[in-house]
């Protein structure tokens, strides 16, 4: 169970990014369209909801800053899909993602979302984006959602 599973997630009214690595594309693809599905699930307007393509994962970060500084969007969803390899590539790649997302979140005020599947093979991916362990795209789009109206239930002071 997730935070996001106890909150119901309303998209009602929200815009959000979506920006989707494209390295792995078999496995962000359908991170993507879990994203969407989540988005409309939670009663979002189709056209409240744009994806970007990015290069890689790494750059995620840097474009998901860009996003956030136009101001348009009230939460960026980042999807990708960094697998081990022979090198440590994959731990710098994660951590610099993570941790830079978690700065511009805290920067702008508004949620960016980390739904990028961190694994050891293509098998574990595959199950992480819409096998077995579920969808991260689903789950990203859903913290991000409910990570806005807890920041908005903040600002207007509406706690319990």
């Amino acid at each position: 169970m997730t935070a996001s599973d106890t909150i119901a997630a309303d998209a009602s009214g929200l815009r959000m990014a979506v920006l989707v690595s494209r390295y792995h594309v078999e496995i962000t693809d359908a991170l993507e369209q879990g994203a969407r599905s989540a988005f409309a699930a939670a009663g979002g307007a189709s056209g409240n909801l744009e994806v970007f393509d990015c290069p890689g994962a790494f750059e995620l970060a840097g474009l998901a800053s860009v996003a956030m500084a136009t101001g348009r969007f009230d939460a960026v969803v980042c999807l990708g899909c960094v697998i081990r390899g022979e090198t440590s590539h994959d731990e710098w790649i994660n951590s610099a993602v993570a941790n830079e997302l978690a700065a511009i979140s805290s920067r702008h005020g508004r949620p960016a979302a980390f739904g990028v599947i961190t694994c050891n093979d293509l098998d574990q991916a595959r199950s992480r984006s819409g096998g077995d362990r579920g969808n991260k795209g689903v789950e990203s789009m859903n913290a991000a959602i409910v990570a806005v109206q807890v920041a908005v239930a903040i600002r207007d002071g509406a706690g319990s």
